[in-house]
């Protein structure tokens, strides 16, 4: 029987090349507009459907919460998280930086996460207690896994190397960070560099559960934390931000809560 990560990664890889039929023809693909104002195609409908296919026919009894098509119920304590397309700003633009994301809640703890960049071919995931890694999408398959790890180096905030998504609305919320951090760009969404050290810290300025549940196991089996800025320690709704360890990350949040005069820059 597939474990809830192999199935997870399964579920990932069908939503991922669901998504890529679109993305080549995403000239042709009509766009609405949510009540929220964020962009929605046929392409997330359709990936989501394929993913919730692949977990239902595996786990029937289990839950499923996706972004485009809300949630089923199930008494069994295990809800599977979807967002078929993280990033659909990007995606419409033709933009290669957009994700799948799986994860698996099991008694309100997550306890597995995957993000592919299937545009990229490149993925994450992690089972808790059992490290994170990234591999290369192949033929509908993760091969080449490599252990990650978030960076050893533990520069003071000033010094930090810095990511922010998303890269065009909402930037507000990070704009105290960035005055005093070094944001670089990122070709892959910052938590990712921040788990395989690449980044120190990440900060997403606007999310739902489904944006963060896959993150919220990657991370810390990295050996990074998160936190939402308003302190919450559980992947849920409004801005959170990811660090390589717990001294960096409270000063980031310091600094984003506006409280930077006793921060050592």
């Amino acid at each position: 029987m597939e474990t809830d990560l192999e199935l997870a990664q399964r579920a990932a890889l069908t939503g991922a090349a669901e998504a890529l039929r679109h993305f080549a023809v995403i000239a042709d693909l009509p766009q609405e507009r949510k009540k929220d104002g964020s962009v929605v195609t046929v392409a997330d409908r359709a990936v989501e459907h394929a993913i919730r296919d692949v977990l239902t026919a595996a786990r029937p009894d289990d839950a499923i919460l996706g972004e485009e098509h809300g949630e089923t119920a199930s008494g069994n304590g295990r809800r599977w998280i979807i967002d078929p397309i993280d990033g659909t700003a990007l995606f419409v633009r033709g933009d290669n930086r957009w994700l799948v994301l799986i994860a698996l809640e099991v008694d309100s703890l997550v306890t597995v996460g995957v993000q592919l960049v299937p545009a990229q071919g490149l993925g994450w995931w992690a089972e808790r207690g059992q490290g994170a890694y990234t591999g290369r999408v192949v033929n509908d398959r993760l091969v080449g896994a490599e252990r990650i790890h978030v960076a050893s180096a533990r520069p003071a905030v000033g010094e930090a190397r810095l990511g922010v998504v998303p890269i065009d609305w909402g930037r507000e919320v990070a704009e105290p960070l960035i005055a005093v951090a070094a944001e670089e760009p990122w070709p892959v969404h910052p938590p990712l560099l921040v788990a395989q050290g690449d980044l120190d810290v990440a900060v997403q300025t606007s999310g739902q559960i489904w944006d963060f549940a896959a993150s919220s196991v990657i991370i810390p089996e990295a050996g990074g934390v998160f936190r939402g800025l308003d302190g919450q320690k559980r992947p849920g709704a409004g801005p959170f931000a990811f660090a390589s360890n717990e001294v960096l990350l409270d000063q980031a949040l310091s600094i984003l809560r506006g409280r930077n005069a006793q921060i050592t820059l």
